[in-house]
């Protein structure tokens, strides 16, 4: 081999070489890319349906302090209608937060997202609502859910016809009809829809559940909307410190 060949041969495997890893980085950089548009479309809907719950429980818990709260008012006092309201929007908010955490882990895999410290204080932030949720203590089940019946719920709210990074969760005018037409499906939503007639009877034993899990889900809030550019009002904790009753 001549050293013009040798030379030519070497400067294409040289060619060769920088050209394999600027794709490497070309595709590590679109992977990255796309890992944070789900993050950012994914984190929108998630955050709207923890601030939706966060909602709710705040209004169940104030019933625990005023004469006249929110599942008083439309369960124990309201018409059929309003009472069916109520209660199905309550399930609703639970099982369409629980849908979004379970879309969140189909599609975005957050150990290669492990270098943002934001993104792992939400996979903490989500772990601990899970546990808050799972919570056992002997006076009180009322919206306990073990951590397969999370997963379960979350899978039965992911609509059927998404495919991976345009996933969405059922809306409540599908969910109603699917707890009306569906037997399987209202199964799944029967002991909740129950739990919340209870806690219109009386919401002072799940206090320290709710007050907990409320907390964790504006911790959450906090991280997806540091800002609080989406929901800068009707977000703050319950007044009851649930501290240790983790």
């Amino acid at each position: 081999m001549d050293t013009l060949t040798l030379v030519s041969a070497v400067v294409a495997l040289a060619g060769a070489a920088v050209t394999a890893v600027l794709g490497y980085w070309a595709q590590r950089r679109l992977r990255t890319a796309e890992h944070r548009n789900l993050m950012d479309a994914y984190g929108a809907s998630l955050a709207w349906a923890a601030y939706d719950l966060q909602s709710r429980l705040y209004n169940i818990l104030n019933r625990h302090t005023v004469t006249r709260g929110f599942l008083t008012a439309f369960i124990l006092r309201g018409s059929p209608a309003e009472a069916e309201y109520a209660r199905r929007s309550t399930v609703f908010v639970l099982a369409e937060y629980l849908g979004w955490v379970e879309i969140l882990r189909r599609d975005v895999q957050f150990l290669d997202l492990g270098g943002s410290r934001t993104n792992q204080r939400v996979m903490l932030t989500i772990t601990e609502i899970a546990r808050a949720l799972n919570w056992t203590y002997a006076e009180s089940s009322e919206l306990r859910l073990f951590r397969a019946q999370q997963r379960a719920i979350g899978e039965l709210m992911v609509h059927p016809e998404g495919e991976p990074g345009r996933r969405r969760c059922l809306g409540y005018a599908e969910f109603s009809a699917r707890l009306d037409t569906d037997e399987e499906f209202r199964g799944w939503f029967r002991p909740l829809l129950a739990d919340v007639d209870a806690l219109a009877a009386d919401t002072e034993p799940a206090v320290p559940r709710l007050v907990k899990v409320q907390w964790l889900l504006i911790e959450l809030l906090d991280l997806l909307d540091p800002r609080s550019e989406r929901f800068p009002d009707y977000r703050r904790p319950f007044r009851e410190d649930p501290s240790g009753s983790a």
